[in-house]
């Protein structure tokens, strides 16, 4: 078999191991998942009618501010759900399973793939989920089009690839599970001091920098101008280079640190 075959076969066979985890041990997916679900129900049933006389003006209802808030949410959704692949790799390194697959012949670079994979695809199924609740509440996406619906779904792919890879990072430079989980929070933080939830001109004009130069809020501004059939500007640029700046950061990152030889 060829060099490429073999890594196929290596990745596909990690990926089932990878999947195989989350199945059996579904507590920490549910217990990411749940966060975004709350806070959707919090924010929308809570806070949104006065939510949505900000946003809105004085006639809107609550059914402005679910249109509004369900796409910061379901970028929410990925950056909970990246924590779990932290946890899973620094489990991994630190339980001695990859020391075992280091002196197996298979292919390196396949034990990351697996993780990364996986974890790219229980984003989309976690995105789903939520994305059936905010339906369920009153969320439409009557205006989109085709095509805004495919690079909607584009972008949240590129952004749940590039944010596993800084997760992976993060657990590999972890001595355990609880400092991964630790070390992936800002995944989590960042959504709450974006767009998500305001516009950044509704913030202190001191805070509007720190919120609008990081990478959700340009993500949730196009995605929420995709499922809304509104125009999105130079933020699909932004979002676009944050996507593919984090993912090639963090793949070299985590390649080098998983590289190394251990202790």
């Amino acid at each position: 078999m060829s060099s490429l075959s073999l890594a196929v076969r290596d990745s596909s066979t990690m990926l089932r191991r990878n999947l195989l985890h989350a199945r059996r041990y579904p507590s920490l997916t549910l217990n990411l998942l749940l966060t975004p679900v709350v806070l959707l129900l919090l924010f929308v049933y809570v806070f949104g009618d006065a939510l949505s006389t900000g946003i809105g003006g004085a006639g809107a209802g609550r059914a402005e501010y679910v249109a509004y808030v369900v796409p910061g949410i379901l970028l929410m959704t990925i950056g909970g759900t990246t924590i779990g692949s932290a946890v899973s790799v620094s489990t991994d390194m630190s339980e001695g399973i990859i020391a075992r697959f280091r002196t197996m012949a298979i292919h390196r670079g396949s034990i990351l793939v697996g993780h990364v994979v996986g974890s790219v695809l229980q984003c989309v199924l976690s995105v789903v989920v939520v994305g059936a609740v905010g339906v369920a509440i009153g969320f439409r996406s009557h205006d989109a089009t085709v095509v805004e619906w495919l690079l909607a779904f584009a972008l949240l792919v590129l952004f749940s690839l590039a944010l596993t890879w800084i997760a992976v990072g993060m657990g590999l430079i972890s001595p355990n599970a609880e400092a991964a989980s630790n070390n992936a929070l800002p995944l989590v933080f960042l959504p709450l001091i974006s767009s998500t939830f305001v516009p950044v001109a509704a913030m202190p004009g001191w805070f509007q920098p720190i919120a609008q130069y990081q990478p959700f809020t340009p993500a949730v501004e196009t995605l929420r101008g995709l499922l809304r059939g509104t125009g999105i500007g130079y933020n699909g640029w932004l979002a676009a280079g944050w996507c593919l700046g984090l993912a090639v950061l963090g793949y070299f990152w985590s390649k080098s640190v998983f590289q190394r030889d251990p202790a």
